[in-house]
């Protein structure tokens, strides 16, 4: 069974049930309850302070979208738009035991090569990395803090 980790994020009132001793968090914005896996504890946490936070409207939030990189069928975590339907933000999310690394920034920098995000956000709950993107260079510049919504 699912223990939730306390995060680096503010707590947040979920509405967790069980059934058949299986854990589930129901999910806002997608209006399902989910398995509670360790990744999806961080997912839930890391889209409230998008939303309680950081002003991220919840209508401009995709949750597990997909896209195809080298011929395979993937999955990014969460994408946030614009009004404008372009992409503002890649964010990956993992279980709090993985660690942040240089591999899996380069994994997200490849799904955001398809993407095009202007920003890429990693999180396990614990750590988060923030990178603002040049696209016209290529280049990316790490910050400490994401801006609200209307900051970006």
């Amino acid at each position: 069974m699912f223990t939730p980790t306390p995060l680096n994020l503010p707590p947040y009132p979920f509405k967790i049930s069980k059934k058949d001793g299986v854990v589930f968090i129901f999910d806002e914005l997608r209006k399902k309850h989910l398995v509670l896996t360790p990744e999806e504890w961080v997912r839930q946490h890391f889209i409230q302070n998008l939303i309680a936070e950081k002003k991220f409207p919840r209508t401009l939030i995709q949750i597990e979208g997909g896209l195809v990189l080298n011929q395979l069928q993937k999955r990014s975590d969460i994408l946030v738009y614009n009004t404008a339907g372009e992409k503002l933000m890649l964010i990956e999310c993992k279980a709090p035991k993985v660690k942040i690394t240089p591999s899996v920034f380069d994994q997200a920098s490849r799904y955001n090569s398809i993407h095009q995000a202007k920003w890429i956000v990693l999180t396990n709950g614990l750590q988060h990395v923030y990178a603002k993107m040049d696209l016209e260079k290529g280049r990316f510049n790490f910050v400490e803090e994401m801006p609200e919504y209307l900051g970006l």
